[in-house]
């Protein structure tokens, strides 16, 4: 694979210059795939369109959630073993075929095994994804690699939240083939544009299996990785509950509509920047600020009732987001040996995985069952406490960094 240093057009924001052709490449591609996020937001009224109740509903959408557990501990060992190209076109055309499957399955079980398939397909690429930037940059640059790769996931995302409505208006068939076709042209621009990076030596990548055992071994890693989760959970809830909270208040889902716009302008205009000025400050200290921050915005939500109040909130935790970009990915890329770094990427999405799943489960549950109040201050309690628990791992993170780069 190239690592050929390309400067990309003056435009661009400082932040990002001088990184590699295939971030470049893999940055494109992501947009153009995440421009097809379509289904999975409208998943619910594609459902009810189809006669599908709303406790039928439940299956399909949670062997949705059940898919993100299993493709990203699946995609980080074929990232090791058969390579990061292959595995992210056997994600990518999987995922798509999956997208037909889903739109012609007769019945909900069906609906259901399709749904596991788009999951569980489509989450074999970001740890291979991850894996493929970290050879392509050193430790020094990973962060912006792994906060640009952000930065198109929320262009992508953010054009996609109006595309699918316009779409859906027309016929949930066009949201499926945009989907899919988006795949389709991912897979592809990596069959075209992305080289294979050259593997280390077979003894190096037999010494530790081909399991998840080198990661479970990593004592600092298993440190990291629980204080990342519940981080992650804190963000999820964002996606889950705030939904919730605006309906419960009496107001309009447009409200939540535009909470989620305030959201994705934010993070587009404010990354490239904000990149480019923190990545001057030591990172996991930055790390933990940005998740005190998030875990305050979404306490905030507790206190709102009014469009005014939700604003406030959802600015607050969007600043956090844009601080925290690509940091933790970046980190645990550091962080493998680099016969291993498909594993790790595929903890780390696991991780991501369980927090969403978690989110969807225990956050909702908590939100009916004990009250709203119940988990805005949960919420604001473990993301603070992990945020601090976090910087005081700072010191044995620097020597490891120490002795990675002494190697």
């Amino acid at each position: 694979m190239p690592t050929t240093r390309t400067t990309p057009p003056r435009t661009s924001p400082s932040a990002f210059r001088g990184l590699p052709s295939v971030v470049w490449t893999i940055f494109a591609g992501t947009i153009v795939n995440r421009l097809g996020y379509l289904v999975t937001p409208f998943l619910v009224f594609f459902l009810a369109s189809r006669g599908v109740t709303g406790g039928e509903s439940t299956y399909v959408l949670g062997a949705l959630g059940a898919g993100n557990l299993i493709g990203p501990a699946v995609g980080g060992i074929l990232a090791d073993r058969i390579g990061r190209r292959p595995t992210m076109l056997i994600g990518l055309i999987g995922a798509s075929a999956a997208q037909g499957a889903l739109f012609l399955a007769p019945g909900v079980w069906t609906m259901a095994a399709a749904a596991l398939l788009i999951s569980a397909a489509g989450s074999l690429v970001p740890p291979a994804a991850y894996a493929l930037l970290a050879d392509a940059v050193d430790s020094e640059r990973r962060r912006r690699a792994y906060a640009l790769f952000g930065w198109g996931v929320n262009i992508g995302t953010a054009v996609a939240g109006v595309l699918g409505g316009y779409l859906a208006a027309h016929g949930y068939w066009l949201l499926f083939a945009v989907d899919a076709g988006s795949m389709l042209l991912y897979a592809l621009v990596v069959a075209v544009r992305i080289e294979e990076p050259k593997r280390g030596p077979r003894e190096n990548r037999q010494k530790d299996g081909i399991g998840y055992g080198v990661v479970i071994r990593d004592r600092l890693a298993m440190l990291l990785l629980p204080l990342f989760g519940v981080q992650l959970f804190v963000y999820s809830l964002t996606e889950v509950a705030l939904p919730l909270a605006v309906r419960d208040s009496g107001l309009s889902p447009a409200v939540y509509g535009a909470m989620a716009a305030v959201n994705a302008i934010m993070v587009v205009a404010l990354q490239p920047f904000a990149t480019a000025w923190l990545s001057r400050l030591p990172q996991l200290a930055v790390q933990s600020g940005g998740s005190a921050l998030i875990a305050l915005g979404v306490a905030l939500t507790g206190l709102a009732d009014s469009v005014m109040g939700y604003t406030l909130s959802v600015v607050t935790w969007s600043l956090g987001e844009v601080v925290v970009a690509g940091i933790a990915a970046g980190l645990f890329a550091n962080l493998a040996p680099e016969h291993a770094r498909g594993r790790y990427q595929g903890a780390f999405s696991w991780t991501w995985g369980v927090a969403r799943f978690g989110a969807l489960t225990l956050g909702v549950t908590t939100y009916t069952t004990l009250g709203p109040a119940t988990l805005w201050w949960t919420a604001l309690a473990a993301g603070t406490a992990t945020a601090a628990t976090t910087l005081t791992l700072k010191r044995r993170v620097d020597r490891r960094m120490e002795h990675t780069l002494a190697a």
